[in-house]
């Protein structure tokens, strides 16, 4: 791959191509095939000049404590919350080891995340007298006052509570009751304590020096008490946690840890962890406390040691020294055997307890082992274990999320989590070559200058010419204090609009008159009062720029309609009629009454989707439910717009006025919004959708303006007509779900397309199928009669072909049993035993057998320790009597089974789709070309699959960009462009592929405050 730098500045733009394959081999090549083929160019800008700030890491939280008698890989309810130095709170779902960033709850200007906690209320009773699981809730604290309660649903704070006390530095919940155990008589008194509230306080550590108790009783966020007052040395209290419902542990930062009677606010023992040390300060500050299961407790301080105290007579057991700085942030596994500590000095140092063996003996601490998996200081850390699931998560100032393997240390390796947003904060206007990219309450426009071959206009259709590779046209600070959660740019560059939690926005672009400048002026438009007051948390524009579709924060969804006016210095007008669409009512999936509830934040809409053609609207939640509208009739300018009708009505309905509402639809300039009549019979998508994206159309019939023929006109019989003409375009919508589930549905017939049940998710390259890092997205190359999608990710790029059929997958297992069928003299058996032991001793696969963190590490590559394998003989050295057990128990959990089955099963059924039997041939005796070479060519970082030589690859991928923040098209490969080309007919003159840019934001250029070096360290 050949990359050319053109830089007119410190932030370079990359032009990239990829390398074209044929008979003769290029330098760069090392694999010839036997017929020529052409793999089309990609342009690919490669950019870093987008300079979107990743923000610190200052607190983590799982939604629910850990319990190793918890089977499985954890409820379905189960969340990690990663609260940001910019107020975000990302949200993310732990997905069995699979790590998919939910949503973001947008914090607001001046405003941090520095403590997290969650809840669980007690489970209630419905009216019928059914148990209802208690809701889970999360709260935070930051540089204030407040403690603030989110909604995870709205994506915002539900309400806060404050007092006369200084700013909240630490946080801590009380733990959740427990059902006391039967005793031997069989009783199961409880204690008169536990007669009462059966929820969890939370308590609050001050920067005066005072404790205070809220109460969370009857869904509500309230000052209780204050628990200790401020002492004369008003020393802060940085950090907090229980010991048990009843006992409170806090660190302070005059060198003491204090435990208070959360009853009645006294203090019941002081302890003292002496003077600092001779060269430093002379106070100890004790960042963190925690406490293991037999009630000891853990603190972590600023001498870099950690220390064990008693906790029923709360004096020091030990110390150990295990860091060169500052220990941040302490965490326990769920037996108390392990501790881990982060700290100053970028180390993750794991202690554990050795002896105790005999009777008698003292069991102690020691430290095993320090490794550096994060760039500056680790801040926070949080652990959660079950019996299929081990995994610390940790964080810091490097913006970068770690999880780490913990009861399979140095047995599985870490993995990083992206810290740029999962749904990329980057949109496009190719026609423009106009690049929109957001953060915080900030909003910049790039232009992108073409490559020698490739042009771009400006309003006039003039050819703009300009010798730098990018220019920053436009940059827009949005009022308020709210940051952004959403923007999107009209397909011609002429619009943007911009969505907070409170308002949104409209604003109008256009070139100014200036022969040396190529800004552009930025005007608002006005919305109608229903959209600009009500917030969003998404924000689409359709594809011709006509519709602009507002997701508020409790999932309502609104749209409206832009006219463009004749002059062009005018903004365009958004006509007052407001269109209410309303999904189709699901029924809940009741989780388990242990797991608690997330409410309806799973019906939470995340994605939005047109059609080529404008006509159709699909939309995506959590759940995986799909809701979609088609628009009905044509466009007719020449109908007048009635003011006095009412801008509220809704245009489908899912209760008893849907009949009205279907008579009288809301109809604007000749057209009504309609739910799609088959919506009902798209399926639910097995998990949460990552991409949603309608094939583009290759020539979209241009709608004419209706004429006096065809619009149909009031009468006295019927005083509101309305057109039931259905669109018939495009209607084939991909769907890739975060389980890395890919399927392509027709909208209008309510079922998978025939390539998508021929070429089920099975069927798909196996390396796309285990990629750990999540889609973010996908560009469509239809030029030249291509049909290819360019999928992407944080470290990854994908390039499938959707022209063929992908290979099956072949069950390796059935055919080694079937090929053994006629085999089974006695010379083989063993041979075949063998080939068993050796199949089930190694690592079935890497991203289904793990803890929640990244793959087992194979046994060659172990820096310690014995192999994963022993050897149980019977009868002496008889090899028939023996065999082989792994130390490591068989984690073969019922839901991989179940996945493997489906994988299976669904290559059988695409062999079953296509006619073909298992050897390659068709039912009816004739041959079908499916071989793939494998591998057809591997070259450095680079792979690609070749299916036909005619066809060109059937797949292709490559690990060279990192981290990817997105890819959006630029220029060429524009429905416009697609159309002249379709009516003109003359390909030879058509460009050479899609043309993209690819933001890449790597850590190293991210400016970070100075952090701590020991001896004979060096910032290189």
């Amino acid at each position: 791959m050949r990359n050319s730098q053109i830089s007119d500045g410190s932030m370079p733009i990359y032009y990239c191509r990829r390398p074209v394959f044929r008979d003769t081999v290029e330098p760069l090549c090392t694999a010839q095939y036997e017929h020529v083929f052409t793999l089309e160019v990609m342009d690919i800008h490669r950019c870093r000049f987008v300079p979107y700030p990743p923000s610190a890491i200052n607190a983590l939280a799982f939604s629910h404590p850990s319990s190793i008698e918890t089977p499985g890989k954890g409820p379905a309810t189960l969340r990690l919350a990663v609260g940001r130095a910019n107020g975000d709170i990302e949200v993310w779902n732990p997905l069995k080891g699979a790590w998919f960033q939910e949503s973001i709850l947008r914090g607001g200007k001046d405003r941090s995340i520095e403590g997290l906690a969650w809840i669980q209320d007690p489970d209630d009773e419905d009216k019928n007298g059914w148990k209802v699981p208690g809701k889970l809730r999360l709260f935070s604290i930051g540089y204030s006052t407040a403690v603030t309660e989110w909604d995870l649903l709205l994506g915002r704070p539900v309400q806060h509570s404050g007092g006369n006390h200084g700013e909240a530095w630490c946080l801590a919940a009380q733990p959740r009751w427990q059902a006391p155990k039967k005793s031997t008589e069989g009783t199961t008194k409880a204690p008169a304590q536990e007669r009462g509230f059966r929820g969890q306080h939370l308590v609050v550590g001050c920067a005066d020096g005072s404790v205070v108790l809220l109460s969370t009783a009857d869904g509500e966020l309230r000052y209780l008490r204050t628990l200790t007052r401020p002492s004369k040395k008003r020393a802060r209290v940085l950090s907090i946690t229980f010991q048990d419902r009843d006992t409170i542990v806090a660190g302070y930062a005059d060198s003491t840890i204090r435990i208070i009677d959360m009853r009645n606010g006294q203090e019941k023992k002081s302890m003292s962890l002496g003077a600092g040390p001779r060269e430093g300060p002379k106070e100890i500050l004790v960042w963190s406390v925690r406490c293991l299961p037999d009630g000891n407790i853990v603190s972590g301080d600023s001498a870099g040691e950690v220390k064990f105290w008693d906790g029923r007579n709360y004096t020091l057991l030990q110390r150990v020294k295990g860091h060169d700085a500052d220990i941040l942030d302490v965490v326990t596994s769920a037996d108390g055997n392990t501790v881990v500590s982060g700290g100053m000095d970028r180390r993750t140092t794991v202690y554990r307890q050795v002896g105790g063996s005999n009777k008698g003996d003292r069991r102690r601490w020691v430290k095993i082992l320090h490794r550096r998996y994060h760039a500056h200081d680790v801040k926070t850390m949080a652990a959660y274990e079950t019996k299929g699931i081990s995994v610390l998560a940790s964080g810091g100032l490097d913006t970068t999320p770690i999880i780490t393997p913990l009861r399979e240390l140095e047995r599985e390796y870490h993995r990083s989590l992206s810290s740029l947003p999962q749904l990329p904060q980057l949109v496009s206007a190719p026609s423009k070559r106009l690049m929109m990219s957001w953060w915080d309450q900030e909003v910049s426009l790039w232009r992108l200058v073409a490559r020698k071959g490739r042009e771009f206009g400006d309003e006039d259709g003039e050819k703009v010419t300009d010798n730098r590779p990018r220019k920053l046209v436009a940059r827009i600070a949005v009022k308020g204090e709210e940051n952004v959660a959403s923007t999107d740019l009209a397909a011609d560059g002429g619009v943007l609009a911009v969505a907070t939690v409170a308002e949104t926005k409209m604003f109008n672009l256009r070139q100014r008159r200036m022969e040396t400048d190529d800004l552009l002026k930025v005007q608002k438009i006005d919305l109608p009062q229903t959209i600009a007051k009500s917030g969003g948390k998404l924000v689409k524009f359709s594809p011709d720029a006509r519709w602009c579709v507002v997701v508020r924060p409790e999932n309502s969804i609104q749209v409206c309609r832009l006219t463009r006016p004749g002059a062009p210095k005018e903004s365009p007008h958004i006509l007052p009629k407001v269109v209410d669409l309303r999904r189709l009512h699901r029924d809940p999936i009741a989780p388990k009454l242990q797991h608690g509830s997330l409410g309806n934040y799973d019906r939470s809409i995340s994605r939005i989707a047109f059609s080529a053609d404008s006509r159709i609207l699909v939309v995506g939640d959590l759940s995986g439910y799909l809701d979609s509208w088609v628009l009905e009739g044509h466009e007719d300018l020449t109908q007048q717009d009635d003011e006095q009708e009412d801008d509220a009505r809704s245009a489908t309905s899912s209760d008893d006025n849907d009949s009205d509402e279907e008579s009288h639809p809301l109809v604007i300039l000749g057209q009504h919004w309609i739910r799609n009549p088959v919506a009902s019979l798209l399926p639910k998508l097995g998990a949460a959708p990552l991409v949603l994206s309608f094939r583009p159309s290759k020539a979209s019939p241009s709608s004419a303006l209706s004429n006096g023929n065809t619009v149909v006109h009031p009468t006295r019989r019927n005083p509101h007509p309305h057109s039931h003409d259905l669109p018939n375009g495009e209607d084939r919508l991909i769907a890739l779900t975060c389980e890395h589930q890919i399927y392509e549905f027709g909208v209008l017939s309510g079922r998978l397309s025939e390539w998508s049940r021929r070429n089920p998710t099975a069927s798909w390259p196996t390396e796309f199928r285990q990629t750990r890092d999540r889609a973010m997205g996908l560009v469509w190359d239809i030029d030249l009669g291509k049909q290819r999608i360019w999928v992407y990710g944080s470290s990854w790029l994908w390039m499938f072909n959707l022209s063929m059929d992908f290979p099956p997958a072949v069950n390796e297992d059935s055919r080694s049993e079937e090929e053994d069928v006629n085999n089974t003299t006695e010379a083989n058996k063993l041979k075949r035993k063998r080939k068993r032991e050796q199949k089930t001793s190694e690592v079935q696969d890497p991203r289904k057998h793990n803890s929640g963190a990244g793959s087992k590490i194979p046994s060659g590559e172990l820096d310690v320790g014995f192999g994963r394998r022993y050897r149980k003989t019977k009868n002496g050295l008889d090899p028939e009597a023996s065999r082989w057990t792994s130390i490591d128990g068989e984690p073969t959990p019922a839901s991989d089974e179940d996945e493997g089955d489906d994988a299976v099963n669904g290559s059988s059924l695409a062999r079953l789709r296509r006619g073909l039997r298992d050897d390659g041939q068709t039912n009816g005796g004739g041959s079908v070309v499916m071989d793939v070479d494998d591998p057809a060519f591997v070259n450095g970082d680079m792979a690609i699959v070749r299916k036909e030589a005619t066809d060109g690859p059937a797949y292709w991928h490559t690990l060279k960009y990192r981290p990817i923040m997105g890819v959006v098209p630029i220029g060429g490969g524009t429905d416009a462009a697609r159309q002249a080309l379709d009516q003109s007919g003359d390909y030879n003159k058509a460009s050479d592929g899609v043309e993209v840019a690819l933001v890449e934001r790597p850590m190293w250029d991210v400016e970070l405050p100075p952090r701590y070096n020991g001896d004979q360290e060096w910032d290189k």
